[in-house]
């Protein structure tokens, strides 16, 4: 895990203190709202509907025991005792005041932790495999490079005010669980046949009002050339980016309109333009931060274990969690947990202070003090032993942290919707919460298998409906709240953008909406085949017939 050297330490107090100016200004009334507005935002703070909205960041998905206790102290001293974990591997606290920020960024920095550049027209929060380091399919540990951008992308003087927001997903892995092609730059590492490993660099993805799967413009970029070629992306970007027009500013639609081929000319000339050695990384530095991520020190354990195998036996509702949220680890006798923050008619997302803390004794006890966020928000403890996991697992029961429900129907991604975001246009939490309780029954659950259902109350997007096997958008339609559904999406290596099925539902329709088409795909499902591959053998007739059919 990456431990803040003294530069790292001087720049966040510093940009810390500065907000604290800044903020003391315009309580002031010595600053006006739009005078203040970019000046919070490239500090994580939003003005929502009720209340000031503060986005921590939590790079490439890592947290420590001491971190996530300290986002309970936040959670207790300064909001209403939770948080809301996002599927930008973010923690979002909804009831801020303003005079007190600059304390909680205080605190934050005690723990390493900041929220610089959560917002803001600039280069986000990097984003990474929440299996990082852990998984068994890795070629390696993506995270380094996730510290690399972070260190190369905050308060870049060039890049800091482009024409919109940007997003960088990172993957060490050949199958894909940051969503890569579904970001402005998406990193998927492969290894050649001679060993060597490097980048394919994918661009222009990305969701919202235009939902795009990015484009592959370099197959294979050595490790030490990514920044240099990064920056080249970013120069043409920043040069030829909408500014007019905001719903065209995203570097996607730039890629689209002018071409992926024209575009892949355009970065390359830029790359060729500069001078390699300015921008190449030295391998003495990509050694020294990879360092920080240095493996633990794993037990030698068998594969087997007893302990594990007989509480299966003797637990039914633990054998179930186990074959539902343990990951497959790389290392013999561990497993990942993931660790479901969705509850049966729970808020998608939501932690209590005191779940955090449980979260965070589990982590230093069992796991090595390493957490990790999913952008399916989630928690992920990604290396407890096999012979911890029952006694894992009774922790979490006790603090109502043992959902069985990873990745399937009860596993919903959504935003906070018109609950709590000026920008919605409908409520997604309640939306959530029906179809939670509709697919409650864990048997129901386990018939249906692995979907993922992805909820969104607005064009934005934030709750990813697009690349949901099922989609919902949230609309307004004159004053009502109605609610769109897609099919077939994915943010997986085959990525896809999900179909419209057709007309929208009322809010209290759609649990019953979603009940019709995982009905209908299981009448016509193949023997072991997954909502996704059936709807993409079928397409969406059938769906479209039995929705509507009874609508």
């Amino acid at each position: 895990m990456y431990r803040y050297d003294e530069f790292d330490h001087q720049f966040v107090r510093e940009r810390t203190n500065q907000f604290r100016n800044q903020a003391e200004r315009r309580l002031s009334d010595a600053l006006t709202e739009d005078e203040f507005r970019p000046l919070r935002l490239m500090n994580g703070l939003y003005l929502q509907l009720h209340a000031y909205m503060l986005r921590i960041a939590i790079p490439y998905g890592t947290l420590s025991g001491r971190q996530m206790r300290q986002l309970a102290l936040i959670a207790d001293k300064w909001d209403k005792g939770y948080g809301h974990f996002t599927t930008r591997q973010n923690i979002q606290f909804n009831w801020i005041k303003l005079e007190e920020t600059a304390d909680i960024l205080d605190a934050l920095a005690d723990v390493e932790m900041h929220a610089i550049q959560t917002s803001g027209n600039c280069i986000r929060n990097v984003t990474t495999d929440h299996w990082a380091g852990a998984a068994a399919d890795e070629i390696a540990d993506p995270r380094p490079v996730g510290e690399l951008l972070r260190q190369w992308s905050s308060l870049h003087p060039e890049f800091s005010f482009l024409p919109r927001k940007f997003k960088i997903a990172v993957t060490g892995a050949p199958n894909d669980r940051a969503a890569v092609k579904v970001h402005d730059i998406g990193l998927r590492l492969h290894k050649a046949a001679d060993g060597t490993i490097g980048w394919e660099v994918i661009v222009g993805g990305g969701l919202g009002r235009t939902p795009m799967v990015g484009v592959t413009v370099r197959d294979f970029l050595p490790q030490h050339e990514l920044v240099g070629y990064l920056e080249a992306i970013m120069r043409v970007y920043n040069l030829y980016g909408r500014r007019d027009n905001k719903y065209k500013a995203r570097i996607k639609i730039l890629v689209h309109e002018i071409g992926a081929a024209k575009f892949k000319e355009e970065v390359e000339a830029e790359y060729a333009r500069r001078p390699h050695p300015s921008t190449e990384v030295e391998e003495r530095e990509l050694a020294r931060i990879a360092a920080y991520f240095a493996a633990p020190e794993f037990e030698k354990l068998p594969r087997w274990s007893a302990s594990f195998e007989t509480a299966k036996l003797e637990h039914p509702a633990f054998a179930r969690w186990a074959k539902n949220n343990l990951g497959p680890h790389r290392v013999d006798g561990y497993a990942i947990v993931n660790v479901s923050l969705k509850p049966d008619g729970g808020i998608p997302g939501d932690a209590t202070s005191e779940q955090m803390r449980v979260m965070a004794d589990l982590a230093e006890r069992y796991g090595f003090d390493e957490l990790r966020v999913s952008h399916a928000q989630n928690i992920v403890l990604p290396h407890v032993k096999k012979d911890d996991l029952f006694t894992v697992w009774q922790a979490l029961e006790k603090a109502d942290l043992a959902a069985a429900n990873y990745g399937l129907a009860g596993d919903i991604i959504a935003c906070p919707g018109l609950d709590y975001c000026a920008l919605a246009t409908a409520r997604s939490i309640p939306i959530s919460q029906s179809i939670s309780r509709k697919f409650a029954d864990s048997a129901k659950q386990d018939e249906i298998g692995r979907i993922k259902i992805n909820i969104s109350g607005c064009i934005n997007a934030c709750g990813h409906h697009h690349v949901g096997h099922i989609g919902i958008l949230g609309l307004d339609k004159k004053g009502e709240e109605f609610y769109q559904i897609t099919l077939g999406g994915s943010s997986a290596e085959n990525a896809s953008i999900g179909t419209i099925l057709g007309p929208g539902f009322a809010g209290h329709e759609v649990a019953d909406a979603i009940e019709t088409i995982l009905d209908t795909y299981l009448a016509l499902r193949e023997p072991g085949e997954e909502f996704l591959a059936a709807y993409r053998r079928v397409g969406p007739k059938p769906f479209k017939e039995a929705l509507y059919a009874t609508a």
